[in-house]
């Protein structure tokens, strides 16, 4: 018996035996036969994209952000995790190829598969080689359409919160985008913003690096009422929106590179690779054959972003928000000195708000008081100029005693829009002009790449501000037939802001340039100079934005007699936008130099511009400058076009 299970054993064993062998082998050959099939699919697949050249479409190079540059082409990403082939960076060609073969690998646990690190190269690639999404071992990315479905986008907003002076990175402006969903108010909008990581304090090292591009750039996605809060409400910056008419397709592929540009950095310069620039790559990838970024020259200004967008005609509804400080400006203009006096009390917390709404005051008036009152609490709490307690009592006050005025004649919210950013003068600048140094003629040629200077048309930019570089200026001296070069404003910046009940902001410049300086020996030679100050200004309606500073002066030149003279001093002007197409600006500066060569700089004069266009003016210029106690005459006449 025994025997004859043993020989049954045997016999399943030699039967089975076979089998054992075979389903590995035909595992093993299927899996061979997927594998070659598979390898045979991605080979045809790479073979039709060389054919197709798809390497040098324009989008692929949108999509990895490859500019020519004067060494070769290159991708303006820095960051070695937006490339899958070694040299991605400099060869779009192997880039494609690493992301073709990266689309069969097979998912990972804890790892983004490539069809979800780059979905917005996975899209058009499968579009343009037909790729068959069965084939592909992860064949969407699942979490972008979650998270598409799950804020359902509808359309795109491009906002511009105006320059904020006392910071160098936004003294142009900033741009960013808001999406606005199905689901939310616009104040609910996601906001895509593009910007520098830096804890840097130090004012000169941050301008230095960031000129350097010493910062890593990074996109990111914030609610947008809080960004809104932190530049309408604390940085006193108006707002502009932009809508775009982008329709479903090009905001989805507007979303799908900014997914693809998450944690990715790229090295931030202030005045080329800058927030506003690297924008127009998401709207470059949103509507194939756009090409924003080749419009832009080597130094981009957001204005100048705004107009190409403009120019391309994706601009639609445009919005104004006024800043809160603005507001409260608004507000207390319509309100006489004494109504205005009764605000700051109630704010301060010195007059009850019931008993100053019980006052024999006639309705309104007293409604923009309160109205008044609560804005400038409310800006006070953002500033962080006020504890908390103290705001919610006295905020919930005046709430309580403007409720009981009932409405309003005229709505809070209606402060009319100021001049548009994009409708102001353009950014650079040529001038072309005569004069006379005495009785000596000279012609002259200017030359400035950015941006507005203080006596030009004011509409669209900050009113009291200034920020110029390198304005040059050559100048031929008919008598002598010498051609020289006259001066270069490296960087000239003022910021003259009024002071007045509720705002008490400090005024402010900076200049350093290379300037012709008269000797005593009657020569004129380059010197080089930093002249800061600072000081306080305040406005009059009759005649206008006055101010008075403090100022150093460093002088600093092979020419000096010891090469070098320190001196300080003060300055006044008065500038006045006395109509729509005239400006104003007598100033008056007088600086002693103690230090060093010694001597006393005095200089006054008047400057005016008269807009002829949007683009164009004629301004005249008399000054009278002293030096070793001899006084010049100098006059000009100048043709500017903004271009």
């Amino acid at each position: 018996m025994r025997s004859e299970v043993g020989s049954a054993r045997t016999i399943l064993k030699l039967r089975v035996l076979p089998l054992l062998f075979l389903v590995p082998a035909v595992t093993i050959l299927a899996a061979s036969s997927a594998a070659g099939s598979e390898e045979s699919y991605r080979s045809a697949l790479l073979e039709e994209a060389f054919r197709a050249e798809l390497h040098r479409d324009p989008y692929w190079h949108t999509l990895l952000h490859y500019k020519k540059g004067t060494f070769g082409g290159r991708s303006l990403v820095d960051d070695p995790d937006f490339f899958l082939a070694e040299n991605g960076k400099r060869e779009p060609k192997a880039e494609m190829e690493a992301t073709i073969r990266s689309l069969f690998m097979p998912a990972a646990d804890g790892e983004r598969h490539p069809v979800c690190r780059f979905p917005a190269r996975f899209e058009w690639l499968k579009e343009r080689l037909s790729i068959d999404e069965s084939r592909l071992p992860v064949p969407a990315c699942a979490p972008f359409e979650e998270l598409m479905e799950r804020i359902r986008p509808e359309s795109v907003t491009l906002i511009f919160p105006t320059s904020y002076m006392n910071s160098p990175a936004s003294m142009y402006g900033h741009t960013l985008l808001t999406v606005r969903t199905a689901y939310a108010s616009d104040l609910l909008s996601y906001a895509i913003n593009y910007s520098a990581i830096t804890d840097e304090t130090f004012g000169l090292f941050y301008i230095a690096k960031g000129l350097l591009g010493l910062y890593e750039g990074y996109f990111s996605i914030l609610p947008y009422y809080a960004k809104l809060q932190e530049y309408r409400d604390v940085n006193d910056r108006d707002i502009w929106e932009y809508s775009l008419n982008l329709d479903g397709d090009e905001v989805r592929r507007l979303l799908l590179h900014m997914y693809e540009l998450q944690d990715i950095y790229s090295d931030y310069f202030f005045f080329s690779e800058n927030c506003s620039y690297n924008l127009l790559f998401l709207l470059d990838a949103a509507r194939p054959g756009l090409r924003l970024t080749d419009e832009c020259a080597w130094w981009v200004i957001p204005l100048d972003t705004i107009r190409e967008i403009k120019k391309a005609g994706l601009i639609g509804e445009i919005v104004y928000r006024p800043s809160k400080s603005t507001r409260v400006k608004h507000l207390a203009s319509s309100l006489p000195p004494d109504r205005r006096k009764d605000a700051l009390e109630i704010a301060r917390g010195a007059l009850e708000p019931d008993r100053f709404a019980a006052q024999e005051f006639p309705a309104d008036e007293k409604i923009r008081t309160v109205d008044l009152a609560a804005e400038y609490l409310q800006y006070q709490y953002s500033k962080k100029e006020l504890p908390k307690e103290q705001y919610v009592g006295r905020f919930l006050g005046a709430l309580e005693a403007r409720s009981s005025l009932g409405e309003a004649e005229e709505p809070r919210d209606s402060i009319p829009p100021p001049g548009r950013p994009d409708e102001g003068h353009r950014s650079n600048r040529i001038a072309a002009g005569f004069g006379f140094v005495e009785d000596r003629p000279f012609q002259e040629i200017r030359l400035r790449p950015a941006y507005h200077a203080l006596i030009d048309n004011a509409s669209g930019y900050k009113r009291g501000s200034q920020i110029v570089f390198l304005d040059a200026a050559i100048r031929y001296r008919m008598l002598d037939r010498k051609l020289e070069l006259e001066s270069i404003d490296l960087i000239d910046i003022v910021s003259i802001a009024p002071r007045d009940a509720f705002f008490k902001p400090v005024s402010w410049k900076v200049k350093t340039d290379l300037f012709r300086r008269r000797l005593e020996n009657g020569g004129e030679h380059l010197v080089y100079r930093l002249n800061p100050g600072f000081g306080r200004a305040y406005e009059n309606r009759v005649l206008g934005l006055w101010y008075l500073m403090l100022e150093t002066d460093l002088h600093v030149g092979g020419a000096l007699e010891r090469s070098w003279s320190v001196g300080a001093g003060g300055s006044t002007g008065l500038f006045k936008d006395a109509t729509g197409w005239w400006n104003l600006h007598l100033f008056a500066k007088d600086l002693y130099h103690r230090l060093g060569d010694r001597d006393n700089l005095f200089s006054a004069g008047l400057e005016q511009n008269f807009r002829i266009g949007a683009d164009t003016s004629v301004s005249l210029e008399v000054l009278v400058n002293s030096l070793h106690d001899e006084a010049v005459l100098e006059s000009a006449a100048r043709w500017n076009v903004f271009f």
